[in-house]
């Protein structure tokens, strides 16, 4: 048996620079994953005719409709000669919450079939298919921080100085107990479009990190707030309160609904939690994770 972490992922930069031809939205954004996600399980028992998913995680599918049960069939299509697998998944990611939980569970299955499988299909090929199944699903293959481009397909890979300078750091991750539409938010931001940011101020601003990483404060910032903001009302005043009470610089992480607050050297914690339980209730989504 076999198994790879599927780490959950937030976007400590996203700036949606305008619309494509194609449909899609432009973006530039720094993303890391988190040393929290799920585990996804893969084995070869014999007498399977198909591959299979099993997930005890309330509201998760199954079937073919599931990214990991997607990402088997295209692989299998990359390489008939795969033998059928079962999946067990360990989700703890919450669904709905812009943190790439099911894109994490389709790259993790993409490496551990191609690792089943002696490696047959290259790393820049694992990286078209895993763009097949979603704009995001290329960023987990290495488990490292990245800046998207385009769609999303296009990612580059961080110096080791500026991968430093982000490994370790502590946040607080929570999330209400709704979700937030992906496909609603783009749409609030296509109907007015005065709130994207243009490409090169984006560029700019990213760079300047960049530059010196190490000293140079983290680029914060996701445009896609204000489409969010403007229906969810309790995210907004959630993180006003976080910051007049704590000092904090919390964000939306992607179309939401979780949000995120790096935490200073040492900070205590607690209170803050406290305080997003008492504003969002028990039934909130609430964690201490760092970096990877």
């Amino acid at each position: 048996m076999r198994v790879a972490f599927a780490p959950a992922k937030i976007n400590l930069m996203l700036a949606i620079t305008g619309v494509r031809a194609d449909g899609f939205h432009n973006l530039v954004s720094l993303v890391a994953p988190l040393n929290f996600g799920d585990h996804l399980w893969l084995e070869t028992p014999a007498g399977l005719d198909a591959d299979e998913l099993l997930c005890d995680f309330p509201g998760v599918p199954t079937d073919g409709t599931n990214l990991v049960m997607k990402a088997a069939a295209v692989f299998r299509r990359e390489h008939p000669a795969a033998p059928f697998v079962r999946f067990t998944l360990d989700k703890r990611t919450p669904h709905g919450a812009g943190l790439g939980g099911g894109s994490s569970d389709a790259a993790a299955a993409l490496l551990l079939l191609n690792d089943a499988t002696g490696r047959p299909v290259s790393a820049a090929r694992l990286a078209e298919l895993a763009a097949e199944l979603g704009s995001d699903c290329p960023l987990f293959l290495d488990g490292a921080p990245v800046v998207m481009r385009g769609r999303g397909e296009r990612v580059e890979k961080l110096s080791e100085a500026e991968r430093s300078a982000l490994s370790g750091r502590r946040l607080l991750l929570f999330k209400p107990d709704f979700g937030v539409s992906t496909v609603e938010a783009y749409k609030a931001m296509k109907a007015d479009g005065r709130m994207y940011r243009p490409e090169p101020e984006s560029e700019a601003f990213l760079s300047e990190w960049r530059a010196d990483a190490a000293k140079a404060p983290l680029p914060l910032y996701n445009n896609m707030e204000l489409a969010v903001f403007a229906k969810h009302l309790a995210l907004p005043a959630l993180l006003d309160e976080l910051r007049a009470k704590f000092a904090l610089a919390p964000r939306m992480s992607g179309s939401g609904s979780a949000c995120f607050a790096l935490l200073p050297e040492g900070f205590d914690a607690k209170p803050a939690i406290a305080a997003i339980r008492a504003a969002w209730g028990d039934s909130a989504f609430v964690i201490e994770t760092s970096l990877r």
